[in-house]
């Protein structure tokens, strides 16, 4: 079996998705938020405050183009598909699953991870997060090879529809 390339916003389950499935597949898991973590040797948060959003954008192509071909599940970052480089890149791969989360679901999801801090939705309302959200979602369609519906599922149902998919 090929890899997969989980895409989606922040709190859809791609990490927790990820991890199952490399369980399932026996394919090892690479998580982008992690890699880039150990690259730049400080939070994600710390990165955005010193050099901005683009800086950590240019980072993430570079991690994505390093983790293209591999026989692997990769979960991405919530923005991958901000940049037309990466969607391109994206769009030469092989199963690139879009977990399609609705809105309230994934900001009750943000708002009780107490765990992970997120740059983009720290300290905004519903209506903000929306607004850094529905820009995004023509990105993630155009990118993806599959569509996996998340809300009102668990980890194990959408690792199976993704694996019956394939």
């Amino acid at each position: 079996m090929k890899g997969i390339i989980l895409i989606g916003f922040m709190g859809a389950g791609k990490t927790t998705v990820g991890k199952l499935l490399s369980q399932k597949t026996g394919m090892k898991h690479i998580d982008f938020d992690d890699k880039i973590v150990e690259e730049i040797g400080m939070t994600i948060q710390e990165y955005f405050d010193l050099y901005g959003e683009e800086a950590f954008r240019e980072k993430e192509t570079a991690v994505l183009k390093r983790y293209l071909d591999h026989n692997q599940v990769v979960s991405t970052g919530g923005g991958i598909v901000m940049r037309s480089e990466n969607r391109e890149l994206l769009k030469q791969m092989a199963p690139v699953v879009y977990l399609q989360t609705k809105p309230e679901i994934f900001i009750s999801r943000l708002k009780h991870d107490h765990t992970t801090v997120r740059p983009l939705v720290v300290s905004k309302s519903a209506d903000e997060i929306k607004q850094v959200f529905e820009p995004r979602i023509p990105f993630y369609e155009e990118s993806a090879s599959m569509v996996v519906d998340t809300d009102e599922r668990t980890p194990e149902e959408i690792v199976d529809e993704i694996l019956n998919k394939i």
